[in-house]
């Protein structure tokens, strides 16, 4: 007869064999984790945490395949704690509350401290949050919840400030490839296949996939699998054999040299020389070829001052607009609110006196015009205003007193002439405005 402990590591022996490549190169430990410094860095608090075995609950939030799982795994590893998994796509309270009395019960007999690591904690709702939170606060289990939405917005509060908050940014390209590297040089990995790996190969991977380690195992793992080795017995990674196992063609478009700075630049003076169908084509080369959207859209909030300005001042709000949202839903919804701003500002009235009046004033500062502030305009207490006739002492006039609300003051010792206003769209009504003041 077969025991429990037979059968137990049978089915660990199969599970280990048929994992896919991303599930068998998590990182045990620390050191074999790949990006996420500002978190896990050196001195970092989350690492000195896990070092010294204090780390209380805590909530990891992050966009898909940045490690939120792995760094659960490792975490429990480290600190010797039994790891139990679930998911908030599957998890009922009743499930809840039965994983809660086995830590209990492990705690008692063994001494042995629980992790629950709850993935899409965000899909709980408030009666499942809540049965975590006595256990929670009392310490039978050590909670680590993973989610890809922000935590203040879609988890209890009571909840979130049980727990520390730790944000996951998106693995970079470079972060990619050594994760890809390393899988094909690894046991656990595919290190049991000979592959010649092309540069451009890995880099379209780490391009294509926006960060997302899984993703990019993932296509690694069919590539090599699917492809028939050469004479040698050696399996060619090409830039062919990547476009193919993600389903991208490659691009060319190299973010470190000159097609990242030509591209970004027909992107901007497309949008700035008013045509929106050049405009909208280079948008869409650079998120096909994998720029990060975050870039784009600070571009685009530049270039809604210094291009556009106030001959449409809706512009700057649709750009900062874009940018959160940009942020907030990620690709590839993303690509549909930089659609939106691109076209916008590109079919917007444009002017740049704003860029130039600062550009002009900054000028003036640096080489030397640096005018004394008048006393009437210093950090004083106002005055009671008095009629322009009546300022004979220099005391500041409060404009608001008028009934145009404008009186005629110097705000600064000079005649010089920095703002200048075109007649495009609504700078045409700021001119004329300021043409009005001028002659009053």
């Amino acid at each position: 007869m077969l025991s429990d402990d037979m059968f137990d590591q049978s089915e660990a022996e199969e599970t280990d064999v048929y994992q896919p490549l991303a599930a068998r190169m998590r990182p045990v430990v620390l050191d074999d984790f790949v990006g996420q410094d500002a978190i896990i860095g050196p001195d970092k608090l989350l690492r000195r945490s896990i070092e010294a075995d204090c780390l209380g609950s805590i909530i990891l939030f992050g966009p898909p395949g940045c490690g939120k799982t792995s760094l659960a795994e490792v975490i429990a590893g480290v600190t010797n704690r039994y790891f139990e998994r679930t998911s908030g796509v599957i998890s009922n309270v009743q499930m809840i509350r039965k994983l809660i009395e086995q830590a209990a019960l492990r705690r008692r007999a063994t001494n042995t401290e629980t992790i629950l690591f709850i993935d899409e904690i965000h899909r709980f709702n408030k009666s499942q949050q809540d049965v975590l939170l006595p256990h929670v606060e009392s310490g039978v289990i050590t909670l680590i919840g993973a989610t890809t939405h922000n935590p203040q917005i879609f988890i209890n509060t009571p909840l979130t400030s049980r727990s520390l908050v730790f944000e996951l940014a998106s693995l970079s390209e470079a972060d990619i490839i050594v994760i890809l590297r390393r899988a094909l040089e690894d046991e656990r990995g595919l290190a049991s296949f000979t592959v010649k790996a092309a540069d451009e190969a890995l880099q379209h991977l780490g391009n294509i996939c926006e960060g997302d380690a899984r993703r990019a195992l993932n296509a690694l793992e069919r590539a090599i699998l699917s492809t028939a080795p050469d004479s040698d017995g050696v399996i060619n990674f090409t830039a062919q054999v990547a476009e193919e196992s993600i389903q991208k063609r490659v691009v060319t478009y190299d973010k470190n040299e000159d097609g990242h700075y030509d591209t970004i630049s027909a992107f901007i003076k497309s949008v700035r020389g008013s045509d929106p169908h050049a405009a909208v084509y280079w948008l869409a080369k650079m998120l096909f070829a994998g720029e990060d959207p975050r870039f784009i859209a600070r571009r685009l909030i530049i270039l809604a001052s210094e291009d556009i300005g106030n001959a449409d001042p809706r512009g700057l709000t649709l750009a900062v607009s874009a940018s959160r949202a940009v942020e907030f839903v990620g690709m590839p919804e993303a690509r549909i609110v930089l659609s939106q701003a691109t076209t916008y500002l590109a079919t917007a009235p444009k002017s740049n006196a704003a860029y130039l009046a600062i550009n002009s004033a900054l000028g003036d500062v640096e080489h030397g015009r640096t005018l004394r502030v008048p006393e009437r305009l210093k950090n004083i207490k106002v005055k009671a205003a008095v009629k322009a006739e009546e300022n004979d002492a220099g005391d500041y006039v409060y404009p608001h007193d008028y009934t145009s609300h404008y009186v005629k003051q110097e705000y600064v010792p000079t005649e010089t002439k920095y703002y200048l206003p075109t007649g495009q769209g609504y700078e045409d009504v700021i001119k004329k405005r300021m043409q009005k003041i001028v002659n009053s």
